[in-house]
């Protein structure tokens, strides 16, 4: 596993894109021993144009700088303790963020940056944090609404990397983050499901969410056809 960065270290990425009025996505590789690890950053943008970042990802400066002019960074989501590998050098470069991780992951993110808050209050009705029911607090996710439909932004709990070859892409298929289909990857299932039936309690809670226009997850691409339909196709594999 790659150390965090403790200095501002751009790894390859692609754009910002907006994909809704409040939400901009962007996606990069992680350079893995046998593979690279496709990853996406999510940013949200509260009413009052405050920015919650899921996942960060150090961009270059022109892709920051689109950032900025976008909102003020002010609430940084380490969704599991996994994904803290750039969480300390954004804290460095915005020291007034509000670190937030779920709480069975607070302690190894605090390994690395202090966590202020495993439970933030946005002030905006928009805009949900969630502790993923099911996996031992350790998984956090997001539920965003906006006039077009509601993005549920998921973490490890969902994989959906396409196109994937070689022996990489072989391993991540193995693993669950690759395929031709979402799946559930097989390492969330051993190392974070503590409670298959609350996991699957929630992700059918959420396919029954009116206006569910897409998911996005950190690992892979945007699910934006029926994505109720998968994520009842995704509680299944936890009967």
């Amino acid at each position: 596993m790659t150390e965090p960065f403790r200095r501002w270290n751009v790894l390859p990425h692609g754009k910002l894109t907006e994909i809704d009025d409040n939400i901009l996505t962007v996606t990069g590789d992680i350079h893995m021993p046998l593979t690279d690890l496709p990853r996406r950053m999510t940013v949200v943008r509260l009413r009052d144009s405050r920015l919650v970042i899921f996942s960060a990802i150090a961009l270059d400066e022109d892709e920051m700088l689109q950032l900025e002019s976008y909102g003020r960074p002010s609430f940084l989501i380490v969704p599991n303790d996994h994904h803290r590998l750039d969480a300390r050098i954004w804290k460095m470069r915005y020291p007034a963020m509000a670190v937030v991780a779920p709480e069975g992951s607070q302690a190894k993110v605090q390994e690395i940056v202090a966590v202020d808050t495993t439970n933030p209050q946005f002030d905006d009705p928009d805009v949900q944090f969630i502790t993923v029911p099911g996996t031992g607090g350790h998984e956090a996710a997001l539920l965003v609404r906006s006039a077009h439909g509601v993005t549920l932004v998921l973490n490890d709990i969902v994989g959906n990397i396409r196109h994937s070859s070689g022996f990489g892409g072989w391993m991540l298929r193995m693993m669950g983050f690759a395929g031709d289909e979402p799946h559930i990857p097989k390492v969330a299932k051993m190392k974070m499901v503590e409670d298959q039936k609350a996991l699957r309690d929630q992700l059918l809670q959420w396919a029954n969410v009116d206006s569910l226009a897409r998911i996005l997850v950190s690992h892979g691409s945007p699910i934006e056809t029926r994505p109720d339909e998968t994520l009842r196709e995704l509680a299944d594999e936890l009967k």
